[in-house]
């Protein structure tokens, strides 16, 4: 494959080397944020977990929705990607009442604009999974919108179509987490389109960064559910009294070891491959 000529962004997790004028080359770090904030310490394997599972479920979704990967590379933790223009906002499809969705919801009986039913609980899973934009922050915290403000800004006809894309997506998703016993609660996805106007998914999907996962067999609604994904990280760090700003706290090894852990778990539960196998030979996740 070729070579990248530079890298032109990073964000969080991610850094994007140009190809040429129409690919890229997204590589995932194992760097790890929690509350949008990096902190020192980095989780060994993670980026290739998140790669992984994204090319896993890029594979598995792309007569759903067009996608942007064109190659999985050999270093397991880097996908080459059809350049895309990103829209403005990102489009989280929430199935149980966690988060921010179950702070909105303690203050004001709705979640991003939509009116719930009384009486919920902390991870109740909903009615019915419920679209709730946000904006992307190049840096501080995403912000929650409802789809009126959504709508403003992309249209309400893309918007639409964002929703039905988003809810699609998680509904497949939902049906194999669970048939492997994991609990998709929320997740997002980034959008974009390509030369020709066509809607197109990008960035990473279905991870433990962009995912609530909770195993089945422990799950309990009424409070927190034990995760897969990085609220073991969230927790330990909202019990330091950390004021959620730069710089970020020191990760312990055993939040280390068991941050990779719980990840690595997450991929082979819903991978059906040993994690081994993978880093032995990443185009196992594409067949």
């Amino acid at each position: 494959m070729p070579e990248a000529t530079g890298r032109i962004g990073s964000g969080k997790v991610r850094d994007l080397y140009a190809l040429d004028e129409r690919r890229l080359r997204l590589t995932a770090s194992d760097r790890i944020s929690t509350f949008d904030v990096i902190l020192p310490t980095e989780i060994p394997d993670k980026g290739c977990v998140l790669t992984g599972l994204s090319a896993f479920w890029f594979a598995r979704t792309s007569e759903l929705v067009p996608n942007h990967l064109l190659a999985l590379r050999e270093d397991g933790r880097s996908l080459e990607c059809r350049r895309l223009e990103m829209l403005p906002i990102e489009v989280v499809v929430r199935g149980y009442l966690a988060g921010s969705g179950w702070t909105d919801y303690r203050a004001t009986g709705t979640v991003c604009g939509h009116a719930l039913p009384a009486g919920l609980r902390e991870s109740d899973r909903l009615p019915e999974p419920l679209v709730t934009p946000a904006t992307k922050a190049h840096s501080g915290h995403d912000e929650n919108i409802d789809a009126v403000t959504a709508a403003r800004l992309v249209g309400a006809d893309l918007y639409a179509e964002m929703e039905r894309v988003a809810l699609t997506l998680y509904r497949f998703a939902a049906a194999h987490a669970e048939s492997c016993g994991i609990i998709l609660a929320d997740t997002k996805f980034e959008l974009g389109r390509d030369p020709e106007g066509a809607m197109v998914l990008g960035d990473e999907i279905l991870t433990p960064d962009s995912s609530r996962f909770w195993p089945v067999a422990d799950y309990s609604p009424g409070g927190p559910q034990p995760s897969y994904d990085k609220q073991y990280v969230r927790d330990y760090c909202e019990s330091l009294g950390w004021d959620k700003t730069d710089p970020g706290p020191e990760l312990p090894d055993d939040v280390v070891a068991g941050t990779r852990a719980r990840y690595v778990e997450a991929f082979e539960l819903l991978t059906g491959i040993a994690f081994a196998d993978y880093l032995a030979d990443p185009q196992v996740v594409l067949r």
